[in-house]
């Protein structure tokens, strides 16, 4: 019982980190990365469908990306889908090929890219917290029912706790890193 209790829970826990990696490859630094569009949404046939699933995505240089749609009738929507994103880029279309220069970052911006990277943190460390919290009450319940004795429920979350702890500490580092990455000119 215990055991389900501390597999689903760092099960969770992952889910947790690994949201945080994908919310951090959006907040984009002075580097181009083909990740930096996959939020970008295009209208094809009636429907919006991620870039990725229109067109290939390469990088073209340190700043530039190159979107090359695989249908020629896409051009004009996937450069108004980059356009109209919140990301603040500006795409420039050479036949069939689109490219999006990366801006260089300005302190300010650099600036609230950190301070949006440490919110999505703090929301990775709230959903860890909330993890232990619903295992920690699995565990009173199974107490409470008299499956496990109250050695068993101190352990439990003692383990729990642990995990909890080694989950935080990989959301510092990877916010760590990402605010590193932030502040390279």
């Amino acid at each position: 019982m215990i055991d389900d209790i501390k597999k689903d829970a760092e099960g969770r826990m992952k889910k947790s980190l690994e949201s945080l990696q994908t919310n951090f490859h959006k907040i984009r630094t002075g580097r181009a990365h083909p990740s930096i569009l996959d939020a970008v949404m295009v209208e094809y046939y009636g429907s919006d469908v991620p870039l990725n699933q229109v067109a290939n995505v390469n990088v073209e240089d340190a700043r530039t990306l190159a979107v090359t749609p695989w249908e020629r009738t896409m051009v004009q929507k996937i450069e108004k889908a980059i356009m109209t994103s919140d990301l603040g880029l500006n795409p420039a279309t050479a036949g069939t090929v689109i490219r999006v220069p990366m801006p260089p970052l300005t302190e300010e911006t650099r600036r609230n890219y950190i301070k949006q990277a440490r919110a999505e943190a703090e929301n990775a460390r709230v959903a860890v917290r909330n993890v232990r919290r619903d295992a920690n009450s699995d565990l009173k319940s199974l107490l409470k029912d008299k499956e496990i004795t109250e050695d068993d429920e101190r352990r439990g979350e003692e383990e729990v706790q642990k995990l909890t702890d080694k989950y935080v500490s990989e959301i510092d580092k990877l916010l760590e890193t990402k605010e590193h990455d932030l502040m390279q000119v």
